[in-house]
């Protein structure tokens, strides 16, 4: 397992090692002690999957206030994602900056997103699904969002919007939610 800093701190790109013979191949998912060595978390209590339909279905970018606030480890398990992330700590040098990277199945590789952060993706082929890890339960109440389409976010979605949700289209825009 290769993990590799993204710009924003905290962030980070896993990477699995393949052991591949006739068969296929072989790699772990997930690790305890390799992300306790690492300082990540290593607690999931809470597992989810997207299954995205539509290539182009937008969903983000949302995030848990605390005392929920939430670790993720994303991985796509079919097809490609566009996946971003955007800093909202609140005092961050690098606060409203976003990062993006291909999660795609083939390349075994997946998102380590800290607390603070909004996260979303997009659909880069039909019937992608992603494999969410969660360090705390869902919160209802403690749940929040902004535009996937803030001007002051600038992110560069690959391809046109397919499919979204009521709730996503009308997430605030950055200047309007209080830094987590």
């Amino acid at each position: 397992m290769n993990v590799t800093p993204l710009p924003l701190s905290g962030a980070f790109e896993i990477t699995l090692e393949r052991r591949e013979d006739a068969r296929g191949y072989f790699a772990r998912t997930y690790c305890d002690d390799e992300f306790r060595k690492a300082g990540l978390n290593s607690s999931w209590p809470q597992m989810n999957v997207s299954m995205n339909l539509a290539q182009g279905t937008l969903r983000g970018m949302h995030f848990q206030r605390a005392p929920q606030a939430e670790v993720k480890l994303v991985r796509c398990l079919r097809g490609r994602a566009w996946d971003v992330i955007v800093d909202l700590r609140a005092g961050s040098a690098s606060f409203g900056q976003t990062t993006a990277l291909m999660l795609d199945a083939e390349a075994l590789n997946a998102v380590y997103i800290p607390e603070g952060f909004a996260h979303g993706f997009q659909a880069v082929l039909p019937e992608t699904l992603l494999q969410y890890m969660h360090s705390e339960t869902y919160a209802p109440g403690h749940e929040g969002g902004i535009s996937p389409f803030d001007a002051a976010l600038s992110i560069d979605w690959p391809l046109p919007p397919a499919r979204m949700s009521p709730r996503d289209e009308a997430l605030p825009a950055l200047a309007e939610i209080t830094p987590l």
